[in-house]
């Protein structure tokens, strides 16, 4: 499959929204392409500035997102996962690729921990706010039947949105909406005032369909810029094979759209949306032997624009 252009500017720049696209300081579109962290309480080892030089310059990234969990044996219960957080940042840095600092938490409601979230990007923001890399996904995905956009995801990140702002007032900031950021058209109907704001849709090829695209198409219809943070070529399980001819409808559907993705994941978990084969090598190199489905799908179209 033959995709447009891919993004145009290279290199780091400050970025911000223009209407439905990602520019850079030159005013020249960016699309943000590139893959994301497992937890990295588990997987951490494939965090580091090996494994990012490595997908930039094999997969042609220009993003790493890096998903701190939260619960599940993450920063709660053992805070220096941080320390691996700000080795992604340092090592994203010094390669010159954007990072987004994603606070990777799967309880549904935000609301619990938005004081906490204050402090954790608050530090941050002090530490790297001077770098245009940085972009920051305050909520991996907010889910319940009664966690909402109106009700509970919007005023909280009004409240998020106001704090960094206060610090940092032109990154971009990635927003979670309603059932596991599916919902992306009930934040279109009541969007956040800020400009430099985007919101994220989550899919998976297996699980989710046209309904999903129905409803980014609406956002984007309705002038709302909308990020695809995370997404798979699997079930959302994160099992049941590569559905090729799934993923070919949305990457087509992601191209026509001009839409900036992230890729889950890069581990060696035993699982069809991980990117490597278990016991792939710790700083990159990879081999084919090393790659699983998906690794082989995902760098082959970061290269070329093609799926074989």
């Amino acid at each position: 499959m033959q995709t447009g252009k891919q993004a145009a500017a290279k290199g780091v720049s400050p970025l911000h929204i223009e209407n439905l696209s990602i520019v850079n300081a030159e005013g020249q579109e960016v699309l943000l392409r590139g893959v994301s962290s497992h937890g990295m309480q588990w997987f951490g080892q494939y965090v580091n500035y090996d494994v990012l030089k490595w997908l930039r310059d094999d997969w042609k990234i220009n993003v790493f997102r890096a998903a701190m969990m939260i619960d599940e044996g993450g920063y709660h219960q053992d805070p220096r996962i941080k320390d691996k957080l700000i080795e992604a940042i340092e090592a994203a840095i010094a390669l010159d690729l954007y990072i987004v600092v994603d606070w990777h938490n799967t309880v549904g409601d935000p609301t619990p921990t938005l004081e906490e979230e204050i402090v954790f990007f608050q530090e941050i923001m002090e530490k790297y706010k001077q770098y245009p890399n940085l972009i920051y996904e305050i909520y991996n995905e907010p889910n319940g039947q009664d966690v909402r956009w109106e009700n509970k995801i919007r005023p909280f990140a009004e409240k998020m949105v106001q704090a960094i702002r206060k610090t940092d007032p032109d990154h971009l900031i990635l927003v979670g909406t309603a059932t596991w950021s599916q919902d992306v058209h009930e934040a279109a109907d009541h969007p956040l005032e800020d400009p430099n704001v985007m919101y994220v849709a989550h899919f998976y090829a297996g699980t989710h369909g046209q309904s999903i695209r129905d409803q980014v198409a609406y956002a984007l219809q309705k002038g709302v810029p909308v990020m695809v943070t995370e997404w798979g070529v699997s079930t959302c399980s994160g099992g049941g094979g590569v559905y090729l001819e799934e993923t070919k409808e949305w990457l087509q559907f992601m191209e026509e759209n001009r839409m900036s993705w992230i890729n889950w994941n890069i581990s060696d978990k035993q699982e069809s949306s991980a990117a490597l084969l278990p016991g792939a090598s710790d700083k990159g190199g990879w081999t084919e032997a090393e790659l699983s489905a998906s690794g082989k799908l995902i760098r082959e179209y970061l290269r070329t624009g093609k799926i074989c």
